[in-house]
């Protein structure tokens, strides 16, 4: 019982915090909510059920060794969890790019100015991240890239998100492409939150099994709410 309530309160933080709304089909959420509750209903009371008899020999035993492997198993599935949750919406170039905790690594993190070195532990934030303009380390970018590790996976080009917002609303594309794909979508989050249509502009959003559209304001860029249409 207890596992099932540590593992609940994990699932509600996950959908209220880390993978909030689209941002849970977005980032492969579902993967990680079948982690936990494998370990919850496999390594625990299914495997019980299948060993109890009243009157077995070292019944303790084994029930003892099962919840510590459920809870060992449990502290793994929210290590998971943990490490795989989204921090970034890293803006770059003409995009915003989904970033996990565990894509980042220690020693990238280092490099970064102050305010990025340590992951948010609450909600993903807004960034973004340019490009150097030193040549030698442009090479690097690209060599990195070939292999994988794109920039919004290079901590040390970071910046506040707001620096980027003229180059974003430059970027930034009318509202009417994703009516065009679904315009259901679309007009609902207008309606919810009051808006015309051209107030309203998008910039695709790259996520781990899901793409998307972050909603912009159309005068002042600042993020409203991510769409799952397709928006390329």
């Amino acid at each position: 019982m207890l596992s099932c309530a540590v593992a609940s309160a994990v699932l509600g933080f996950m959908l209220t915090v880390w993978y909030a709304g689209p941002l849970f089909q977005a980032a492969g959420g579902s993967r990680l909510i079948f982690i936990l509750v494998a370990v919850d209903v496999t390594l625990g009371p299914l495997i019980t059920l299948i060993i109890f008899k009243a009157a077995k020999p070292g019944l303790k035993f084994d029930l003892a060794v099962i919840a510590a492997l459920q809870i060992a198993a449990l502290a793994y599935g929210i290590h998971a969890v943990y490490l795989a949750r989204p921090v970034y919406l890293v803006f770059t170039k003409d995009r915003f790019e989904l970033v996990s905790a565990a894509e980042l690594e220690p020693e990238d993190l280092k490099k970064a100015r102050p305010e990025f070195e340590h992951l948010p532990l609450g909600r993903p934030r807004y960034i973004a991240a340019v490009s150097p303009s030193d040549p030698d380390a442009r090479l690097k970018l690209l060599t990195a890239s070939l292999q994988g590790k794109d920039l919004q996976l290079h901590p040390q080009y970071y910046v506040p998100y707001e620096q980027e917002v003229p180059n974003v609303l430059k970027r930034a594309q009318p509202l009417d492409v994703l009516v065009k794909r679904d315009s259901e979508a679309v007009r609902a989050h207008l309606e919810s939150a009051g808006r015309t249509e051209d107030s309203v502009k998008f910039l695709p959003l790259r996520g781990k099994l899901t793409d998307g559209a972050v909603l912009l304001d159309a005068s002042t860029g600042a993020p409203l709410d991510i769409v799952l249409v397709d928006p390329w």
